[in-house]
């Protein structure tokens, strides 16, 4: 929106966090105003969303045995503060609804559950509300060059990474710092025309083959997918995250990310709708060069 010529006129951005003193509030300081905000803390989000328009919503999933509900109800506060305090417009990042679609197969990717359930609610409200759900981050291949979902060096000097996947099994990505601006700035821009629709937010599908080829010219070191057992894979994670992150890639594996076979159209219509060019793998990794030791 800074960026935006357009949208930096029409809108004033106020940036709400927990803590306004860390290091990235302070930063942000310098170019919005910075308000503290507590979805655990009624009166701070009451003053947070006073004399706000539009209120885009993205937080941070919640992880332990009552993960979703924790989750759906942190979104809840805010779209219910929302509410009171006159926001006219609510943009939500959602996700698919796993356990739904899944007909009741996966049930431990409560994350996706809780955004979806969230987004459930917010569309039974008053209120105007659009949606983007994006695709799994393209950061994620940064966070996960030392993590256990990350490539590991074989004795040869290839780079080894592992799923329960099929090869052909495919994942939208997404530049989540650099794009997702561009899909709710659509919103932003044109409010009437997107109220109720979803943004499929992706730059495109891509396999894990792809994904190891794109790694390969981009680092110019040979990165090879292989597919394991789910015992093998589930064995690699921690504790905390198994019955997620099998889950997850299972779900995957039986029915796209996005459930459905229209996800290709989907999730062009998003990108034809963005307001700018999102990055592609390629660029992004070219942007953001792997630390790989």
């Amino acid at each position: 929106m800074l960026n935006d010529p357009q949208l930096s006129q029409e809108y004033n951005i106020r940036a709400i966090t927990r803590d306004v003193n860390s290091a990235k509030s302070k930063q942000l300081k310098d170019v919005v105003d910075v308000v503290q905000g507590d979805v655990f803390d009624p009166e701070s989000l009451k003053s947070a969303l006073s004399g706000v328009h539009t209120v885009f919503i993205m937080n941070a999933p919640s992880f332990g045995p009552d993960g979703l509900e924790t989750e759906f109800n942190s979104i809840k506060a805010i779209a219910d503060t929302a509410l009171e305090k006159g926001v006219e417009y609510i943009i939500f990042s959602t996700l698919p609804p796993i356990k739904e679609i899944s007909g009741g197969k996966y049930t431990r990717a409560t994350p996706f559950d809780a955004k979806a359930k969230a987004e459930q609610y917010i569309r039974s409200l008053p209120i105007k509300s659009a949606f983007i759900c994006p695709g799994s981050f393209m950061e994620n291949f940064l966070s996960e060059a030392q993590a256990f979902l990350g490539p590991r060096k074989a004795p040869d000097g290839t780079w080894v990474f592992s799923r329960h996947n099929s090869p052909e099994s495919r994942i939208p990505l997404i530049d989540a710092v650099g794009d997702t601006g561009k899909f709710v700035g659509a919103i932003l821009a044109e409010p009437d025309k997107y109220e109720r629709k979803t943004f499929y937010a992706a730059t495109a599908l891509y396999s894990f083959e792809e994904m190891a080829a794109i790694l390969s010219k981009v680092t110019g070191k040979t990165f090879v997918y292989k597919q394991i057992s789910v015992e093998d894979f589930r064995n690699g994670i921690p504790s905390t995250f198994i019955g997620i992150f099998v889950d997850y890639f299972s779900y995957v594996e039986d029915f796209g990310y996005y459930g459905g076979t229209d996800a290709e159209k989907k999730i062009s219509w998003a990108v034809e709708n963005a307001r700018g060019k999102v990055s592609t793998l390629e660029e992004f990794l070219m942007a953001h060069p792997l630390q790989l030791e």
